[in-house]
Order: C-alpha cells, then structure tokens, then sequence
C-alpha cells in the first residue's frame, strides 16, 4: 500500500503509538502485568463515587439526557460548561475571560495537534517554524504531533542535583533561543514525564520572552492548576492574552470522556473552532455534561485540592521510600523531585545498557515502565543522559508498585554487576 507523506509519517513507530500498544496489548493478555508505564490516573473512590451520583441525576433528567447523547455542540464546545468554566476562572484565578475565550477538545492531544500545526509547520510565504520546547524530557506526545518532521527545537535542561537522591531540572536560559524559525513555545507544568514544575521565575521568563518576539507561550496544564492541580509545590497560575493555557478533565479522573480545554484570546478560539468544526464537526459532550455541577459550583477546585492532589501526593512519597529502600545505597541512582503529576523520572548515571534495553528486561519480567529516550523531541545529538532514564507511574494499586520497583531495582543493578 503505497501512503502519502502524512500517512507514512502518521503510520510510522513513535513512543506514544509504542505506549498506548503496551498497554492494550498488555490489559488484553493473559499475563498478570504490573502497569507502571502509562497515564491512567488512579481509581479515587471518592471521586468515582461523585462522577456516578451526576450519572444518575442526568438519566433521571430526560432533557439533560437528550442533550448527552442526542445533539450537537457547536464546535467551540458544550456552550454552558464554557460559559460555567469562564465564570470559575475569572472568580477564582481573576483572568480576565469570557465564554469566548474557551474552546472544548476532543483530549488534549487533538488539542495539541490542532495548536501546534496552527503555528508551526510551513507557512504561505515559504518560511518554516518550529515549536520551541524550553527544555526536554518533555511529554512523550508532543514528539510526533507535528505535520511535518524536524518540528521541535529544545534546549538541554540544567541539572541541579539536590540530597537523598533526587535531583531537578532546570531552564538553562544561556541555551534558550528564539529565533525567526520560532513559531510558538510550549512547556508542561507540572510535566509528564518528570514531575518537574518550572518555577513562577522561569515561567515568567519565558511569558516575556514570547511578548518581545511576539509569539505565544502555550502551558500545558493537564496535570496542573486549576485542577485537577497535581501540584506538590508553589506554582502561580498565568494567563494573560499572549499565553494559551491547556487543561483536561482526564487526571481528574476521567481519562475516557477525552475533554481537553483551551483558553487564549479570541481570535485563537475562533481559529481553533474552525478546525475543531473541520477535523471533528463537533467535540464530544459526555464529559463537559458530567462535569457540569462542579464547574458551575466551583467544588471541582475543592475536589482537586482535597481529594485528588493528596491521594498522589501520598502515593508519591510512598514510591520514594519504597525506592530508596530497593535502590540501596550503593546503586547510582536519582529521582526528580517529585513536585506534581503522577509521575517517577529515574536517572541512572552510566546505566550500561541503553534505557530500551532496560525497558524489555523489565517487561519479560512482567513490568511495564516508559523508556526515557521517547522523551527527548528537539534534542537531535546523541546525550547520554537520554539513554540512562525511564519514566514509571506510581497511580496503580500500591501493593503492584512497591513489587514493580523491586524489580526495577534488581534488574537496574543485574546491569551495573554485568557491566562493571
């Protein structure tokens, strides 16, 4: 079969098609897996339990159930959740928005996909940008999201390394770079896959360097403020008209509904309906009709802060204990900071095999974690720390955590004893 340039780039191995294979093939198998490698927020009963009392107040309410199923939304998005979620964020965060400021996706990733084509890519007048990362690692489904190759630029990130182990990256502004080529910056915050949280400082940075060369700072948010606000540190929210701030409803708890959010001035929103009404005539309403009642009355930011932001807080601490313990005190290890997110980015310094090879050890012994050089778009030389890191999450249950990093740390140093 013989594809256009799209589908063979779209068809093409990447690490998020690698994942999300891992983890269907793995969910579908006969063998018992410890899933350590992929997004799937945890199973909060509490929070469950709210998403099934709004369940059934809508099947009990034949309008609103009709509404569900059974129309169309325009393709900004269901029109009272936007206009409910412009109020919150005004009241709360005191951003300067309306209803016309917000759009709907179908998840985030459409949302990514959608922004960074609008403003990287070729343009009309033959020129060609790029989508300028501050610093990798980075998310893992940035890397492919881009019509055309060669889409990411990213500077090597500063590494700070801190007690017991742990460590954190840093922008190395001395290697930040804006150029004519520069079509957009984007940074996660907190980011998958590090748990990292840029700080109010180098956030601010950056919003000024994007307003002096006169292109927008895009935030990723989906794990981060307002909700569901998987944040173990202080972290300022920002919004202003040269910024487009991207949240979701998935880490709160509902990864299956796909309800990205995106804020930005006007004319982004407009731009980016039309091709929300192109590419999917309409975004889906299940979650923004589910999610509905928290919105309007604001305890979605009351659920985030006491319910979902302490359940992985705890969940964090525990993995670093039961690591510290596996790891031992001989084994060269670190952990970043876990500062949000639901996340463990693990470095081992002069890991003699590569992080790929580490990461099939680990599945034929029934663990399943993320190869760390997926996580690098825009870095294009051969970095060694790139082979030397993975990604694990610690959202599952957590007797198969503290077992899965167990066997993390056997094979982690079966490599350094075969290697000395």
């Amino acid at each position: 079969m013989k594809l256009s340039a799209f589908g063979t780039k779209f068809t093409s191995h990447s690490g998020i098609l690698s994942l999300m294979d891992d983890l269907g093939n793995a969910l579908a198998g006969d063998r018992d897996m410890i899933m350590m490698g992929g997004g799937n927020p945890g199973h909060i009963p509490a929070v469950q339990e709210l998403f099934r009392q709004r369940m059934e107040r809508i099947l009990d309410n034949p309008r609103e159930f009709q509404h569900l199923i059974g129309v169309y939304d325009p393709p900004q998005g269901e029109v009272t959740f936007v206009e409910n979620l412009a109020r919150l964020l005004r009241r709360e965060l005191g951003w300067d928005i309306g209803p016309e400021n917000i759009a709907l996706t179908n998840g985030s990733q459409a949302g990514f996909f959608m922004l960074f084509n609008m403003f990287a890519g070729a343009y009309d007048d033959g020129s060609f940008k790029r989508i300028q990362l501050p610093m990798a690692p980075e998310y893992i489904g940035y890397a492919d999201a881009g019509l055309s190759r060669d889409f990411f630029s990213a500077g090597h990130p500063r590494i700070d390394i801190l007690d017991e182990h742990l460590f954190k990256y840093r922008v190395d502004f001395s290697e930040f770079e804006i150029t004519e080529q520069t079509g957009a910056i984007c940074v996660s915050r907190p980011t998958n896959p590090t748990g990292n949280v840029i700080t109010d400082e180098e956030l601010a940075q950056l919003d000024s360097l994007a307003r002096q060369h006169e292109i927008p700072l895009i935030i990723d948010s989906a794990y981060g403020t307002p909700f569901p606000n998987l944040v173990f540190t202080e972290a300022t929210p920002l919004w202003n008209d040269n910024c487009i701030v991207c949240m979701s409803l998935s880490k709160l708890g509902l990864p299956s509904v796909r309800t990205g959010i995106v804020v930005a001035r006007e004319e982004i929103i407009q731009a980016l309906s039309g091709i929300n009404a192109i590419i999917n005539l309409s975004t889906g309403s299940f979650g923004a009709v589910l999610a509905q009642d928290l919105v309007r009355n604001g305890e979605i930011l009351k659920v985030s802060n006491d319910l979902v932001r302490p359940y992985y807080q705890r969940r964090a601490q525990e993995a670093v204990g039961w690591l510290r313990e596996a790891m031992g005190p001989d084994t060269p290890y670190y952990i970043h900071k876990p500062e949000g997110a639901m996340f463990l980015w693990l470095w081992f310094k002069d890991l003699p095999i590569s992080s790929l090879e580490l990461y099939e050890r680990l599945k034929q012994r029934g663990v399943l974690v993320v190869s760390g050089h997926y996580f690098f778009p825009g870095i294009g030389d051969e970095w060694q720390h790139k082979q030397e890191c993975i990604r694990v999450t610690y959202s599952q249950d957590p007797a198969s955590v503290r077992r899965g990093i167990e066997i993390i740390a056997e094979e982690v140093q079966r490599a350094y004893r075969e290697h000395p």
